[in-house]
């Protein structure tokens, strides 16, 4: 591999930063947009679609830190988290306000219903229904919760991800890996469920059962993605380490 200095070297370390928090915007955006729209059943797993690119999430803070360091990956929690609530507001700018004639709308756009559906931050909505407005009664709370998920697990995922590191002093790297994202999962799987259905489950609704599925299903998918890609991890660090010209113990950008 070429060897490079000066200004073109810091251009491709932070090229492949960009890359990295790309990968992990996108994930957590989907996770926003779809949230709850749908669920499906993965194997044993029973799951929010908007769960599926979630895990990378983890992977790409994980080598944010391990090539980066710690700053950079608070950092780019941090920026995820203000996307976060750039999508809440502009979802709920677009509900509130006012829509054109409906007259004047395509036919795509209002749905009929034939019954009510009871909503799972509490209320329904029923008979004509703009599409948009359903969209944004299956989100805004998953995208809440999310927020709320989010703050507590992708800290947590970066702070034990360092302390994991300094305990085995900078060796092991899929015990900082996994043990880190594990715990990290956890707290978010309890987290995003209670919150989104927790009005759900109050009004006798969902049954702690039900609760319980969703949350084990949902920390099961994640915590079974965190332990498959400890092999990607390692390639991955392995390859980007020469690529970046890093030495074992060095990262890309000053603390």
């Amino acid at each position: 591999m070429n060897t490079v200095i000066g200004a073109a070297l810091t251009e491709r370390r932070e090229r492949v930063f960009l890359v990295l928090a790309g990968v992990f915007l996108s994930a957590m955006t989907l996770l926003n947009v779809i949230g709850i729209t749908k669920f499906i059943q993965l194997g044993p797993f029973a799951l929010a679609v908007g769960v599926l690119p979630y895990p990378i999430t983890f992977l790409c803070t994980d080598l944010v830190s391990e090539l980066y360091g710690k700053k950079r990956a608070n950092f780019l929690v941090t920026v995820g988290l203000f996307i976060n609530g750039f999508i809440l507001l502009v979802m709920t700018t677009g509900q509130y306000v006012a829509s054109v004639d409906p007259s004047n709308m395509p036919p795509w756009q209002v749905l009929q219903l034939a019954a009510p559906v009871a909503l799972p931050q509490g209320g329904s909505l029923e008979g004509n229904v703009e599409l948009f407005s359903v969209m944004y009664a299956m989100t805004s709370g998953a995208v809440t919760a999310s927020m709320v998920a989010y703050i507590t697990a992708q800290y947590c995922d970066v702070q034990l991800f360092h302390f994991w590191k300094r305990v085995t002093k900078g060796k092991h790297l899929w015990i900082r890996n996994n043990f880190s994202t594990l715990l990290s999962q956890l707290v978010d799987s309890i987290m995003v469920v209670t919150v989104t259905f927790g009005a759900v489950f109050y009004r006798g609704e969902m049954t702690l059962s039900t609760l319980l599925v969703l949350v084990a299903s949902n920390y099961g998918f994640k915590a079974t993605v965190a332990l498959l890609d400890t092999i990607p991890l390692y390639i991955l660090v392995a390859r980007l380490r020469r690529y970046l010209q890093l030495a074992p113990d060095e990262i890309a950008a000053a603390e």
